[in-house]
């Protein structure tokens, strides 16, 4: 953990959900409690334990989905959707949305002193991209012919194939786009790649070396490859299960004693970090200030996770880093896989370093799963609360689980407090942690 020397705060903000693609749908449906989980529409089920995702459905990959353009901007940018594959251009999306929402402009910034910071996933390839190429090396007895790839086979292959799948190709097309000749890097450690993101753009603005940065992640667990990566290593939720009625939007509960697994989620989130001094030079709304950051990696010999021990080195270090006392803070925003063992030991972590009265809230609930993206979507739906004074009720909680003892909101009238804490975990054990205080 890095000291951050001059104060960094959040002046922006961009969504892509399953639940919307604004800050006002998204707070419209953790309000309302509902939720984006549905039957699975862009994967085909009929293999699949789990038929039901959370698919961000309002996102259609056109140009309408980036928000107010200048005009240069939307030109060159709707040229270049062709060379993004869904999940890069849901991360664009979002980062150009909070660019808007900042009021942040080419006229008001120095193209040295601004960068970006992206997280993401790694990214698979859609195999659709290689059907003309294996085709052309199918013998007589159409068996594919490998000897045959080098002449018939790659030269059908698309020239700039591989600028659709890069994981930081997302950064890339938001420095190009908006002229950000600043700091640039792509973090790809899964789940917790958002905070991570978080962290070190933070950083680098607290050390003068940039005035602002662009921070995202993207992610997604809905791709005919990825998703069946996913149901052969995690657990997933079971919608078919009788205790859930056959509600898809039943199917993710975290913390509930009755949970099953995770649902599949899509989606991507971002914000515009900035220094305390060019925010309110500039006159922009502050939407709350980074104060700390934290992060860890808790696995054995064999590569299994050890989840409490992560969550606990994350919250001890957000505390310290923060300068802070577990009495502070208003809120955690828990990572709520619904995943049964995650679940059980995050809130053990959560009772044993804040006590059991901390307000936490789980928006997997409503969002499912979308892997490096839903940090910061997660982030800005507690950046909401503490703009409207209340938190959300977290779904599908019907049944404690005495396995984990923690102060989960089922009330409407919870406030946010004036701090909370982001808690994030990849399956591997890479924990991140962030500390955002209201700005006065």
């Amino acid at each position: 953990m890095t000291k951050v020397d001059r104060r960094v705060v959040i002046t922006g903000m961009g969504i892509i959900s399953p639940v919307g693609c604004s800050a006002e749908a998204l707070w419209h449906s953790v309000e309302q409690g509902i939720s984006g989980v549905g039957p699975i529409q862009r994967v085909p089920p009929d293999h699949l334990k789990s038929k039901v995702a959370a698919e961000a459905s309002d996102f259609t990959g056109t140009i309408e989905n980036f928000g107010e353009l200048e005009k240069t901007t939307k030109r060159s940018l709707k040229k270049g959707l062709k060379l993004m594959c869904r999940e890069i251009q849901m991360g664009v999306a979002a980062a150009q949305l909070s660019l808007s929402d900042s009021r942040l402009s080419p006229e008001i910034y120095d193209p040295h002193r601004i960068g970006t910071m992206f997280g993401c996933d790694y990214i698979i390839t859609e195999p659709a991209e290689f059907i003309r190429s294996i085709r052309n090396c199918l013998d007589e007895n159409h068996k594919f012919a490998s000897e045959q790839w080098g002449e018939r086979g790659i030269s059908q292959v698309e020239p700039l194939w591989l600028l659709k799948y890069l994981p930081n190709m997302p950064a890339s097309h938001i420095a190009i786009y908006n002229d950000l000749r600043g700091p640039s890097n792509s973090i790809t450690v899964r789940e917790a790649s958002a905070n991570l993101a978080i962290a070190e753009a933070a950083t680098i603005i607290g050390r003068d070396i940039a005035d602002y940065m662009v921070v995202g992640a993207t992610g997604s667990r809905i791709h005919l490859l990825r998703t069946l990566h996913v149901v052969l290593q995690e657990q997933m939720a079971d919608a078919e299960d009788p205790r859930y009625g056959g509600q898809p939007q039943r199917a993710s509960r975290p913390f509930d004693r009755d949970r099953s697994g995770m649902v599949l989620g899509e989606g991507a989130g971002s914000v515009v970090l900035e220094s305390l001094k060019t925010a309110e030079n500039r006159g922009a709304e502050i939407l709350g200030e980074i104060v700390g950051h934290a992060s860890t990696s808790v696995a054995n010999r064999q590569g299994v996770a050890d989840y409490r021990q992560a969550f606990q080195n994350v919250l001890n270090g957000v505390l310290r880093s923060a300068n802070i006392t577990a009495a502070e803070v208003g809120h955690i925003n828990a990572h709520g896989l619904s995943n049964v063992r995650c679940d059980r030991e995050e809130a053990l972590a959560i009772q044993e370093i804040m006590g059991d009265q901390v307000p936490v809230v789980a928006l997997k609930g409503h969002i499912g799963n979308m892997g490096a993206g839903g940090g910061l979507v997660e982030l800005n739906a507690s950046l909401l609360c503490m703009q409207h004074g209340r938190l959300f009720q977290s779904l599908n909680y019907d049944t404690p689980d005495p396995d984990c003892p923690i102060n989960l909101v089922t009330d409407d009238d919870v406030e946010p407090g004036d701090l909370f804490i982001n808690l994030s975990i990849s399956m591997q054990g890479q924990a991140s942690a962030v500390a955002i205080r209201r700005f006065p």
